[in-house]
């Protein structure tokens, strides 16, 4: 009589179960390196729309509608200018600012007779999450001499001064995972203020 015995069953579905496990760990692992992935993608499309919008923005800088000096205020996680971002007969000031981990937009539009900037009208967007910068500034200012090299203005910054700027951002969805942050930095000269 040919019959299987006890010790077959258990030895085939111990094989068995091993070869599930392994394809089930498999299957987990390219799952997690596929979430990283996608996160990494997004966290670096998010972080080059923002240099970019940032740049077109800031590289037009002009007086405001009623005159003032086209940066008004300038730290290491602020910067307020005026542009005209939508093409019509007023320009816009817009205030690109860190608050917690997001980088964030405000546009106020001027309005009134005489036309004035009312901040309760301040329509803000947020252009970046998850931004790990630590100590490191977002914004770094620098004058009329700088050539490419050498150190950034030191606060407090004095606006007038200002001929280019950096933006430099640390994206980091998720601290806990695999990859490092995404770094991405741009330095935009205002057209408006070259004194060369």
């Amino acid at each position: 009589n040919r019959g299987v015995s006890l010790l077959e069953v258990v030895v085939t579905v111990g094989i068995f179960a091993l070869l599930i496990g392994a394809a089930i760990e498999l299957f987990l692992v390219s799952w997690r390196g596929n979430a990283i992935v996608w996160e990494q993608l997004s966290t670096q499309n998010e972080g080059r729309k923002a240099t970019q919008d940032f740049s077109r923005e800031l590289r037009e800088a002009t007086a405001s509608s009623i005159g003032a000096f086209p940066i008004e205020s300038a730290t290491s996680t602020q910067i307020v200018f005026y542009s005209n971002i939508d093409n019509d007969s007023f320009v816009e000031r817009i205030r690109y600012f860190v608050s917690s981990t997001t980088l964030k937009k405000g546009v106020i539009k001027p309005t009134g007779n005489p036309l004035a900037y009312n901040s309760s009208t301040e329509s803000l967007t947020i252009i970046a999450n998850d931004i790990a910068n630590g100590t490191t500034s977002v914004f770094s200012y620098y004058d009329g001499n700088f050539t490419g090299a050498g150190g950034p203005m030191s606060g407090p910054i004095d606006v007038t001064e200002v001929r280019v700027v950096k933006m430099a951002l640390r994206l980091e969805e998720n601290p806990n995972l695999s990859p490092v942050p995404f770094y991405i930095e741009i330095k935009v000269m205002i057209r408006n203020l070259k004194d060369n």
